[in-house]
């Protein structure tokens, strides 16, 4: 990522939040940027907002309307952005969404759309790109979260999409090296973008109590987190030192992380009583 001028960068779920702020920050480097997601006219003004960020008038940049979930979409949309913008050096899906409830609160529709949207959505812009990725190499970004490696009240869907994320990065991982494809997994704990916003609207009590007192990073700070990452070589990116704690805590200590988290429920539980 130090060398990013001139490099194609893929980026869904690119017309906000994170992928918004990943896509400025390379384009501060000069690379050529195109983002994909569902709604045009926010891809429009996301559009307008990178441009602004351009180093150079042989920059290019572009958009495309998709929704990730749609496997025959997917072929089709990001083969035309291949053939029309070139093969991506860099590909991040960052296409997610999140809308939490306590378990039996989650309907089989929910949960079903989360799924194709959170993994089913990786599994085919990965599909769609790594064949045409395997002659030059390039890099892969997944993202999950936090809630991809350690279960939290609320997000049954949610998380069993984004441990889904990390079990298929870790394994594109070892399949995709012999084509020189890295693959990283981004962390991010809660993040002040339009969808966590959304995510407050349906949050439990209980997963209020957990993250109370965590704090909350900005997608710029995210994305900057996940460049140097990616500069460092590191699989596993968490930005801030909270997330890389917690982490950590989760690996070697998990029955402490288990006390945290009962702790907090059992109060937020007790309150409503």
């Amino acid at each position: 990522m130090r060398d990013s001028a001139g490099k194609n960068i893929y980026i869904t779920g690119g017309s906000a939040g994170i992928g918004l702020a990943i896509a400025r920050q390379m384009a501060k480097r000069g690379a050529n940027i195109i983002v994909f997601a569902r709604t045009r006219h926010k891809l429009e003004a996301a559009l307008r907002e990178v441009q602004r960020r351009r180093v150079s008038a042989d920059q290019r940049f572009g958009y495309r309307v998709l929704d990730v979930a749609e496997h025959s979409m997917v072929q089709a949309v990001m083969g035309e952005a291949v053939q029309t913008f070139g093969p991506p050096d860099v590909l991040i899906n960052c296409a997610g969404r999140a809308i939490p409830h306590a378990f039996e609160d989650i309907t089989f529709a929910q949960f079903d759309e989360t799924i194709r949207v959170n993994l089913y959505g990786i599994w085919n812009t990965v599909a769609a790109l790594v064949p045409t990725m395997q002659a030059s190499g390039g890099t892969i970004v997944n993202v999950a979260s936090m809630a991809g490696f350690m279960g939290v009240f609320g997000y049954s869907d949610y998380c069993a999409s984004k441990f889904g994320v990390i079990g298929l990065s870790e394994v594109l991982r070892q399949e995709l090296r012999r084509y020189k494809i890295s693959v990283h997994v981004l962390c991010p704990p809660d993040t002040d973008t339009p969808g966590f916003a959304v995510e407050n609207i349906t949050k439990p009590p209980e997963t209020r109590a957990i993250s109370a007192g965590a704090g909350i990073m900005s997608a710029d700070e995210v994305a900057w987190a996940l460049i140097k990452g990616m500069a460092r070589g590191r699989f596993m990116i968490i930005p801030g030192r909270e997330g890389k704690l917690t982490y950590f805590m989760k690996r070697y200590t998990p029955a402490l992380v288990d006390l945290f988290m009962r702790a907090a429920i059992r109060k937020a539980q007790m309150t409503q009583s």
